[in-house]
């Protein structure tokens, strides 16, 4: 495998790339436009900036901020630099970020200033401006943060200027960035995906440099991604499909990058046109509501040719819309999870327009699938985390002791090894691409004063795919109303995992264990109101 043994770690490919597509243009963000070789510079100098302030190997390093080339510079010069990659979720408040940087032990933050109306770093000092410290840190409730960077101009006492940072970085050599490489190889932690599980409680799927490289080698070859290709990224860098399937695999393939911070339709058209965008993966909603803009005709989108997806059920009418109406010569359907890397299965191209949208395609070289007696999908092979970060007790309970990842995902295998997801143990759902859990929504809408139990559940969306809809017992005495509940819930958890409905029951359905009856939540059989 060419990721292995040629590039052998992140930095390794960073700057194979910069010298193999040095006049290819890297990176489109708004009026900045960078060369492979002007890439790979800055990542060096964001490395020497990260070994000036004290990043040491395996050390974590968080970033919150959204797509842009700041995000890409910043993340591969932490990771140069030895560092262990932490992306937080754009959508989280201060605590949720608070709360993966603490579990996290992240010694330094890459923090964007204002996105979307809202300041990061102002959330982050409400969340974690009060605690003991030691009065050397910037954010006293986080003491083990030793470093805050701003990805702006202007940043408060205490954090750092983007521009400042890298400026103290300065005094430190290439030799130096290119011996603290040197120091590792593929057996080293690249990063850690924080995912929630069914207690509520994030879980950080840690992944290896092999298995990054190797995953997304596979990736590239499989959707066909090629030198020339200009991939515009609207997924989420904190994710794995937008780090490691857009940057990672760009980096790989000589694939111009165009990062999109927010999801707009008509941000989309505009992009494809202008910058003659050939590549564009996402959830199905993206390609959806693409199809039917009506100012669709206004843009010229023909050179759109590959088209990757997942995170839902696509339906047989969009992979035909795709190929007739734009002309999109491969579309293909995947399945992944953070704790195999972010992928599992693939489609291949030319399989026939039904498979790929019936199914999520066959097991990935390397991997082996198989369905156990409850209908669990079980994976094993390269592509598995080496474990929950210091996490032994969730760590077991995923991965079984022959190696097997339990994926709390429900499905079949066809003759031919496509598997179809069907349902999820647990409880997950999917709002527009972004994973949904009950348990975590339940947690943190219990926190409410006038609420005494609650059950979260997933209910269909016309245009999100599925939505989050809650339960809620009042406390005694209690009048909160349906709108009162989700207002607060806006300005507590991520906008995802706000419920957009609420239904005040007298009891939750229970069995003799005292474990919630979603099931008759879902089918309205509930007896008690």
């Amino acid at each position: 495998m060419r990721g292995d043994m040629e590039w052998g770690t992140v930095p390794g490919l960073v700057r194979s790339a910069a010298k193999r597509y040095a006049d290819v243009e890297a990176v489109v963000d708004g009026r900045t436009r960078i060369t492979y070789a002007e890439l790979g510079a800055r990542v060096e100098r964001a490395a020497a900036a990260c070994l000036a302030a004290g990043v040491g190997a395996g050390d974590r390093v968080g970033i919150w901020a959204p797509n842009s080339l700041d995000w890409i510079v910043a993340a591969l010069g932490a990771v140069s630099a030895g560092g262990v990659l932490v992306p937080l979720n754009t959508r989280f408040k201060g605590k949720e970020a608070a709360d993966v940087l603490r579990r996290s032990g992240a010694r330094l933050l890459f923090v964007t200033g204002t996105f979307l109306g809202t300041s990061y770093v102002a959330s982050l000092r409400r969340a974690a401006g009060e605690g003991a410290g030691d009065g050397q840190v910037p954010l006293p409730g986080l003491p083990g943060l030793r470093d805050v960077v701003v990805l702006s101009e202007d940043a408060p006492a205490g954090f750092r200027t983007w521009k400042d940072f890298l400026a103290a970085g300065e005094g430190v050599g290439a030799g130096q960035v290119a011996a603290r490489a040197a120091e590792l190889d593929g057996t080293c932690l690249s990063d850690i995906i924080f995912t929630s599980g069914t207690t509520g409680r994030p879980k950080g799927a840690m992944i290896t440099h092999a298995q990054t490289l190797r995953a997304y080698e596979i990736w590239a070859d499989l959707a066909g991604l090629r030198n020339g290709d200009r991939y515009l990224i609207v997924n989420p860098f904190f994710h794995t499909f937008g780090y490691k399937a857009g940057v990672i695999a760009c980096l790989m393939r000589g694939a111009t990058m165009i990062p999109q911070p927010v999801f707009s339709v008509e941000t989309v058209l505009a992009n494809v046109a202008a910058e003659r965008v050939s590549v564009l993966p996402g959830p199905p909603t993206l390609h959806q509501s693409l199809l039917d803009h009506p100012a669709r005709d206004a843009h010229d989108l023909s050179a759109l040719r590959l088209v990757v997806t997942g995170a839902a059920v696509v339906p047989l009418r969009l992979v035909e819309r795709l190929r007739g109406e734009l002309g999109v010569e491969t579309v293909l359907t995947a399945y992944g999870l953070s704790e195999a890397s972010g992928i599992v299965t693939m489609c291949r191209r030319g399989d026939d327009p039904t498979v790929i949208a019936s199914t999520s395609g066959r097991a990935i070289p390397g991997t082996q699938v198989r369905v156990d007696e409850a209908g669990e999908v079980l994976v094993r092979g390269f592509n598995v985390m080496r474990g929950y970060f210091e996490d032994a007790a969730a760590t077991a309970e995923t991965l079984t002791e022959d190696g097997w990842l339990r994926t709390g995902d429900v499905g079949v295998l066809d003759p031919d090894g496509n598997l179809r997801i069907t349902d999820r143990l647990k409880d997950m759902f999917i709002v527009g691409g972004f994973n949904a859990y009950p348990a975590e929504i339940e947690q943190l809408l219990g926190l409410h004063p006038e609420v005494a139990d609650v059950a979260v559940i997933g209910v269909p969306d016309g245009r999100l795919g599925e939505v989050g809809k809650a339960f809620v017992v009042r406390r005694a005495g209690a009048v909160l109303t349906s709108d009162d509940l989700i207002a607060w819930a806006r300005r507590e958890m991520a906008n995802y995992k706000v419920p957009r409905t609420v239904e005040f029951v007298r009891e939750l359905p229970r069995n003799a264990g005292g474990k919630v009856l979603k099931g008759e939540l879902r089918t309205g059989d509930r007896a008690a109101r």
